[in-house]
């Protein structure tokens, strides 16, 4: 081989070598996020809305059944389309997109109500782990509930897609989903008779903070805690992380509404939940734009949080009087479970309830229904020489006590020290007192970690703990 030909044969391995590390200049497939798949829910009686990504300028077609739109990419790579509103409908349609080069079909999809599940763990607690699991599985078939379970994802920033699959609801699928989520869809469906999408999107042992869109922060400086409180520094290091990852790409599509349960990672620093929750479903119904969508949430459980060293007793109960305060906030619903959780275990299995009370309140706050889904909610009080009587929202069918008498009242008098009380329902009213506080100036019931009272109505609801002296 002459000197020549080896330097010839050199340059063109080093132009092949070139030619085959170089990025490849291919156009891009049209995509949509996973959240559009087979067997999907899509929200009724609302406009359709169905979007991807493709090339720049690249011309895409939508077939929705028999309904055809045509749409182009924009600068971006990103193309939309919207159908009119369609009723709720057992028949499965199919939708077809199509780009220049690629295509794609999802079969089996129905228009029903599209409900987001979120918190933390005990939103993440599988039905494998509840009550009577296995016959509760096995019982499982709903061919028109449909579940979608989204992967764990903390992003810095906004992202516009999440990993997951819809699922059709049975036996095989239901295991490994979200019990809280399942039982409420349940009871929907034997109610409300529409097909169910669900979509849980939690992750156990999170605080709120990391739910928190950043719009809310930045629109709402009080949001930003400046606590001492070491617990606060480490979560306000990296707030809005599962809101970007796992809620953010979820936030064009349109919805029923949410269900939450959480606020246990946020007992050490309890005294900023009540700005901190109703900032989030704010800022959460901000970014949906799709105005004052239900939120329904679930107040913690009883437990004692001196398991965790660090942790000071105290704080379950003022999370839960933030729960009751977020209230105020329109079209929001809360589950009171002071009879249903497990002072030894933070993850009480009876979900089945859970997910039965989320639903009274959907039936009542979203659909109209006139039920009673609440128990009884502290309303006001008056002092009378040495007794205080108090007044409740939420009667039904009046009040009652379980047990032989009521339990986890107390009362205290200018000096702040409680002690137990006497408690007696009188009427609409319960009237409170104790011989050691002649002139009682407060109310608190069940107002601690563990507390597990007695007061209910007579339609089988808890009364949600309060104080008189917040």
């Amino acid at each position: 081989m002459t000197h020549s030909t080896h330097r010839c044969r050199c340059l063109c391995l080093l132009l092949l070598a070139i030619v085959f590390t170089a990025p490849a200049a291919v156009n891009a497939d049209v995509t949509v996020p996973q959240f559009f798949g087979n067997h999907m829910v899509l929200q009724r009686d609302k406009p359709v809305k169905l979007w991807g990504w493709a090339d720049k300028g690249e011309h895409v077609t939508v077939a929705l059944g028999e309904a055809q739109q045509e749409t182009t990419a924009d600068d971006d790579g990103r193309w939309s389309v919207q159908f009119p509103a369609r009723p709720a409908s057992r028949e499965p349609v199919a939708i077809t997109i199509q780009g220049k080069d690629y295509s794609l079909a999802f079969d089996d999809v129905l228009f029903g109500d599209v409900w987001i599940c979120s918190g933390q763990s005990n939103m993440e607690w599988p039905v494998t782990r509840t009550n009577d699991a296995e016959k509760e599985i096995a019982a499982a078939d709903h061919p028109t509930m449909r579940l979608f379970t989204v992967k764990r994802s903390k992003q810095e920033t906004p992202q516009r897609d999440v990993s997951g699959s819809w699922g059709v609801c049975s036996p095989e699928t239901v295991p490994g989903f979200s019990a809280v989520g399942y039982f409420f869809g349940r009871h929907l469906q034997e109610h409300v008779d529409v097909p169910i999408g669900l979509i849980n999107s939690s992750w156990g042992g999170t605080p709120a903070e990391y739910w928190t869109p950043t719009s809310a922060f930045e629109h709402d400086s009080e949001l930003k805690l400046t606590s001492d409180n070491e617990h606060a520094k480490n979560v306000m290091s990296t707030p809005s992380v599962l809101y970007n990852g796992m809620i953010a790409p979820l936030a064009g599509l349109p919805i029923r509404g949410a269900i939450w349960y959480q606020g246990e990672s946020n007992v050490p620093m309890a005294e900023h939940y009540t700005k901190l929750f109703s900032g989030m479903i704010k800022g959460w119904r901000q970014e949906f734009g799709q105005g004052e969508f239900p939120f329904l949430f679930v107040q913690i459980a009883p437990w004692d949080y001196r398991k965790i060293a660090a942790w000071p007793a105290g704080g379950a109960p003022v999370v839960r009087e933030a729960q009751r305060n977020t209230l105020a906030v329109p079209k929001t619903g809360m589950v009171v479970t002071t009879d249903i959780g497990n002072v030894e275990d933070i993850h009480p299995k009876n979900k089945q309830e859970v997910g039965r009370r989320l639903g009274l309140a959907a039936r009542v706050i979203e659909y109209g229904e006139k039920i009673v889904y609440s128990g009884p909610m502290f309303k006001s009080v008056k002092f009378d020489g040495n007794k205080a009587i108090l007044s409740f929202d939420h009667l039904g069918g009046g009040l009652m006590a379980k047990g032989d008498k009521l339990t986890h009242f107390q009362i205290a008098g200018k000096d702040g020290e409680f002690v137990d009380a006497d408690a007696v329902i009188e009427g609409d009213t319960v009237v409170v007192k104790s011989a050691e506080v002649p002139t009682p100036q407060a109310v608190r019931f069940g107002f601690s970690d563990v507390a597990e009272p007695n007061l209910f109505n007579k339609d089988g609801l808890p009364a949600s703990p309060f104080r008189t002296d917040d």
